[in-house]
């Protein structure tokens, strides 16, 4: 008989165990719990990313100064782009330091890679070394980088100025970072050092992954080695080409550092860049809503040039 009775006591005390918030959870803990691990990712780029991209964009379309009350104004932050002669001045800097890029940057980049893959390595045994020579420029700070080109570039005691005196004289000084024409390509000359290694390796990976089968066989049909680079190893890098170039476009217009810290944008806004212009109509004029507008402007900028390298390098085509 007593056991009888344990029996429903046991089995009330298995329904209120089973019953409610805790039978829930028991059905569907296996179905909740990998989202509870990865909440907090969530939670964090709603904060620090969706947010202020998404606020950034309304606080374009109004004119707001500091933490005043936004007042809505519609397109004028945009419209006003184009009559501004300092934005019209960033756009044309940032679109010479990514052409610098695109013609100086990456070929030399791309001769780097095939040396050292068809010709250096094989002889030397150096592969290693190599890798390391080139991604040493992208581990040094831009702070450094650009603290290290300032002192090369300084009209009266810089390294590269002494050097012209002592072979020419004294006429012989370049104002690396005073002359309006010659300051662009001295920032130009900054991101080729610091960026060219990088793209290197991304070649050299590429280079790496394309059979050895296919150019001795080429080879064997008497082709030559221009032949085998045109016709062979840069069809195949294709990817690899069209990863570099948009990485490094993309790069040279939202560069910020390297020209902020060696000419503050001077002489005369020549070497001021787009995310330059925006940092110093945002916090220095605190001008919030116009500084949105450059933003988007130059993500606007950014991605129609990628869409455009997608289209010519077929990414689009059905059998790419």
């Amino acid at each position: 008989m007593a056991v009888n009775q344990s029996r429903p006591l046991q089995a009330d005390v298995a329904a209120k165990q089973y019953s409610g918030l805790g039978y829930w959870w028991q059905r569907n803990q296996i179905k909740i719990v990998p989202y509870l691990y990865i909440a907090p990712f969530f939670i964090l780029f709603a904060i620090f990313l969706a947010y202020p991209v998404l606020n950034s964009f309304w606080i374009s379309f109004h004119k707001q100064q500091g933490i005043s009350t936004p007042e809505f104004v519609g397109l004028s932050n945009y419209i006003n782009l184009l009559a501004d002669p300092r934005f019209k001045q960033s756009v044309i800097n940032s679109t010479v330091y990514a052409l610098g890029s695109l013609f100086l940057q990456i070929p030399l980049a791309f001769i780097l890679a095939v040396v050292v893959h068809s010709w250096l390595v094989p002889w030397l045994n150096l592969k290693s070394f190599y890798r390391l020579a080139f991604f040493v420029p992208l581990l040094t700070s831009g702070v450094v980088v650009a603290l290290m080109f300032g002192i090369l570039y300084d009209y009266n005691s810089g390294l590269i100025n002494s050097y012209l005196v002592s072979l020419f004289g004294e006429g012989a000084k370049i104002g690396w970072l005073r002359d309006p024409k010659v300051v662009k390509f001295s920032i130009i000359l900054l991101l080729i050092w610091q960026f060219t290694g990088l793209n290197s390796l991304y070649f050299l990976a590429g280079l790496q992954n394309i059979p050895r089968e296919l150019e001795e066989a080429a080879a064997m049909d008497g082709a030559n080695a221009w032949t085998i680079l045109f016709r062979i190893t840069i069809p195949l890098l294709r990817p690899v080409i069209l990863f570099v170039v948009i990485t490094a476009i993309n790069g040279s217009y939202q560069i910020f550092t390297q020209p902020y810290l060696l000419t503050g944008g001077g002489p005369r806004d020549q070497s001021i860049s787009m995310v330059m212009y925006l940092y110093n109509t945002g916090f220095s004029y605190f001008n919030l809503g116009y500084a949105s507008a450059i933003g988007y402007t130059l993500v606007l900028i950014v991605v129609t040039l990628a869409l455009i390298n997608l289209r010519f390098f077929g990414a689009f085509r059905e059998d790419h």
